[in-house]
């Protein structure tokens, strides 16, 4: 069999960039090799894909096993790619439609058991597989986060074995309908704050002019509780707005948010927060400024 190639992806801060899961079996000694700037996740991954392939009643080819995830020079961290690396293997062994696999973004983390498992940074991947045109692959508690993204066909499935047969044509997996839900809202409005006119007033202003605002006074006096107010005068997120907020959360998370956020985020770090809880690090891991995206960054 040739090499088999299986599109996945991987996160760079909010945005993830598309990773080429390439598979080789060659006439070696029993093994599994994974290279191309793998993370230590990344090389644990053979033992639990070979676990999960067993334990779906399938044998792992008995040959060595060569992983290679291109681009080379990109690093990759994480789970998520067991379950294209897992496609691939099954594929290069002729126990799935190569062509099929091909035509798919699988991502997800596998259990050893076979069951998937929900990874941060779905709905990154389904704006990447939109862009790709491709059917995206997750675990079934992430399908709902990923199908939030319009444009793409999402499929969910619970186990390894599930998503073999699908590739058969041996069982159907339905697609996931758009995902239309919003974030109940957190009930807290401006005009419940009596008095404080000059406050308001000054809140009123920068929020029209989109200005930076300081609030000073005595402990006690209501600062915080009139700039935790400040989203709630803001226009209202648009549609894509909402998409890149709820992007960034899923990001950092990796909750499995089931609903695009319907007020626009207030972050108030403690002051002893690190330059890199703030900024963000140098893995690009989205910092406090970037949860506040479209939204109220407080610093008390």
């Amino acid at each position: 069999m040739s090499v088999v190639t299986v599109t996945s992806g991987v996160l760079q801060g909010v945005d993830a960039v598309p990773v080429r899961v390439e598979v080789d079996l060659l006439r070696r000694l029993p093994a599994v090799c994974i290279v191309g700037l793998a993370a230590s996740a990344v090389k644990e991954s053979g033992e639990r894909i070979r676990s999960a392939i067993e334990a779906i009643g399938e044998e792992f080819p008995r040959k060595r096993v060569v992983v290679n995830l291109a681009p080379a020079d990109l690093r990759k961290e994480g789970t998520a790619l067991d379950l294209p690396i897992a496609l691939g293997i099954l594929a290069a062994a002729e126990l799935v439609p190569a062509e099929v696999v091909e035509g798919v973004l699988a991502y997800g983390e596998l259990a050893l058991g076979g069951e998937l498992r929900a990874v941060r940074g779905v709905m990154a991947t389904a704006l990447l597989a939109r862009s790709l045109g491709k059917t995206l692959v997750v675990p079934t508690e992430a399908a709902s986060s990923a199908a939030l993204v319009p444009g793409v066909r999402v499929v969910g499935a619970d186990h390894l074995g599930d998503v073999v047969r699908w590739l058969r044509g041996e069982q159907e997996l339905d697609a996931v309908p758009l995902n239309e839900a919003r974030a109940e809202p957190t009930g807290i409005d401006l005009a419940d704050v009596r008095g404080q006119h000059l406050a308001r007033r000054a809140l009123e202003i920068a929020a029209a002019g989109a200005h930076h605002l300081l609030l000073m006074g005595p402990p006690g006096c209501g600062k915080s509780m009139l700039a935790r107010r400040l989203p709630t005068i803001l226009p209202a997120l648009g549609f894509a707005e909402a998409l890149e907020v709820t992007r960034v959360y899923d990001t950092v998370r990796g909750l499995g948010t089931e609903a695009l956020v319907s007020e626009r985020p207030f972050r108030a770090p403690h002051h002893s927060v690190t330059v890199a809880g703030l900024v963000g690090d140098q893995t690009l891991r989205p910092g406090e400024i970037s949860l506040a995206h479209h939204g109220v960054l407080f610093l008390d």
